[in-house]
């Protein structure tokens, strides 16, 4: 059994952040123990189907949180290897330069990283040509500086999106190719060449990929890291608490629960917790002993605290020519990401969403009822759809938090109304170009199958900020290293490090730390 030895290093979780670290270390020689709560995600026919994936959540975690009133949700969480990128839409952008200091918002500021921009950089380039990201830096007038170009060309746009980019360029504005990580090979006519893995259709965005062509971290990462013979993996592993020494100083024990019903206690000499922003938060919580009476790692009072998921608006226009577009994910607009000419504070970006299709149509229409004309049947709907995600920027507050109930219920408190007035103005600049763009101008519909029903708080897929690091042990849990100031062989990898979250995917984010903290556990176990 795999918890008979002792390890250089325990890794918890496999997404973007676990999945990565552990492909960074395995070349190390070091011995590597992974544990994934779930396993491999079943290659169906279902993996492909709206109604399964969308309408009947079927690979959503069977469980339910609960919000600040005590009332029950569904949260967006998968357990498989890969974690969440299992499902994400691969969109992997950095974060801005400005994103890294403090940046005043409508509702309050977005607090300064402890590291900047330029210690990152580097980073994001590896974890660019990693992930086969897609792009062409230097269209996107927000972006930082660069070390390198991506390694392969953006995805072209379909005719119809080529449009709306011309469209939008005419509008004096800078639309870019969304950078996205797919194995895609193109021809001259940007369509998907005989050898290519990925085929260019319309399953990227919600969907698992059957053909493993989407650069998601059980392919990209954890795969790979198993073919070295000092990394091992145990599936169906729910690690339920970390043990420590006398003087709490000292994580000792990894507790699990295994999938034939027994409880399993692994060792290392570094264990690494990336289970998401909001299951760290809680295995760390409920991991609370004598020495870390308000659970491990948190002295300070902040694990729990200042969770993050961005302002999300999904939305759905109509154009007035049919859109036979497959792979519509191609587009972006930073334009008014930092402020615009009637509005100082940031508003975010517009990014392409996967293409809707007629069952994910029909699974809104209750709420759509009369808001499309009755000539419109829903099959025709969705040949005219063109699908847009609003990002803006959500701020940390002490009050956004995780907290365990006595019966080991996950509490998540939020504010559904901090800091919205930016995504509401964003909407306001994509509904007024709608006749601009070749759209029916008064038809911008909420698309929020994609969120989960419209409850926002459900939409847990940008996910952070719950274990933030920070140079001040009384206001952070985890320092520049993203080792928890409290504990001397514990590190957190995902996503709850961030004490601000931007207006961008975190994904590419968590995979550029994961290589950076990579490189100086390397250092450290020597």
């Amino acid at each position: 059994m795999a918890g008979d030895q002792h390890y250089d290093v325990i890794v918890i979780g496999t997404g973007a952040g676990g999945g990565t670290l552990a492909h960074r270390l395995a070349p190390s020689g070091k011995r590597i123990l992974i544990l994934e709560r779930g396993g491999y995600l079943p290659r169906e026919r279902d993996n492909w189907d709206s109604t399964a994936v969308f309408v009947q959540g079927k690979y959503r975690a069977p469980e339910f949180w609960y919000d600040k009133h005590g009332n029950s949700f569904p949260p967006e969480v998968n357990y498989y290897v890969g974690g969440n990128t299992k499902f994400y839409g691969a969109a992997l952008f950095r974060l801005r330069p400005e994103d890294f200091g403090e940046i005043r918002h409508h509702d309050g500021m977005s607090p300064a990283w402890p590291i900047g921009y330029d210690d990152l950089e580097p980073y994001y380039t590896q974890a660019e040509r990693l992930y086969l990201v897609h792009g062409r830096h230097g269209e996107d007038l927000t972006e930082g500086p660069v070390s390198g170009q991506y390694a392969h060309p953006p995805v072209e746009h379909a005719p119809r999106i080529q449009q709306l980019s011309d469209d939008l360029e005419k509008q004096g504005l800078h639309p870019f190719h969304l950078p996205i990580g797919v194995n895609l090979t193109q021809d001259d006519n940007g369509e998907a060449t005989r050898t290519s893995a990925c085929i260019r259709c319309d399953r990227v965005d919600g969907f698992p990929c059957l053909l493993g062509a989407k650069s998601d971290a059980q392919v990209i990462c954890v795969d790979p890291a198993l073919e070295h013979p000092n990394v091992t993996m145990v599936t169906d592993a729910d690690v339920r608490r970390l043990e420590t020494d006398d003087s709490g100083r000292t994580v000792t024990g990894v507790v699990a629960d295994l999938a034939d019903g027994t409880t399993g206690t692994f060792s290392a000499d570094i264990v690494v917790v990336a289970c998401g922003a909001v299951n760290s938060a809680v295995l760390l919580l409920r991991s609370a002993n004598d020495r870390h009476p308000a659970g491990l790692a948190n002295s300070s009072d902040v694990v729990g605290r200042h969770y993050m998921r961005h302002n999300n608006l999904a939305l759905m226009a109509v154009s007035e020519e049919p859109n036979p577009t497959r792979f519509q994910k191609t587009l972006a607009l930073h334009d008014w990401y930092l402020g615009a000419d009637d509005w100082e504070y940031p508003l975010g970006g517009i990014q392409m969403l996967g293409k809707s299709d007629a069952e994910q149509i029909h699974g809104e229409a209750p709420r759509w009822a009369g808001a499309v004309s009755p000539d419109m049947p829903f099959e025709v709907l969705a040949h005219h759809a063109v699908d847009f995600w609003l990002c803006g920027e959500d701020l940390p507050l002490p009050g956004s938090r995780v907290t365990l109930d006595g019966d080991d219920g996950i509490h998540l408190a939020l504010d559904e109304k901090n800091n919205i007035a930016g995504v509401k103005k964003l909407r306001h600049k994509l509904q007024g170009m709608l006749g601009h763009l070749g759209m029916r101008e008064h038809h911008l519909l909420d698309h929020s199958i994609y969120l989960h029903k419209g409850m926002p708080i459900g939409a847990t897929a940008h996910q952070a900020g719950t274990v933030r690091f920070g140079t001040d042990p009384a206001s952070s849990a985890l320092d520049v290293n993203c080792k928890a100031h409290d504990v001397d062989n514990l590190y957190v990898v995902d996503t709850s490090f961030f004490p601000s979250i931007g207006a961008v995917n975190p994904s590419l984010t968590a995979i550029a730390n994961a290589l950076r903290v990579g490189d100086h556990l390397i250092d450290r176990l020597g």
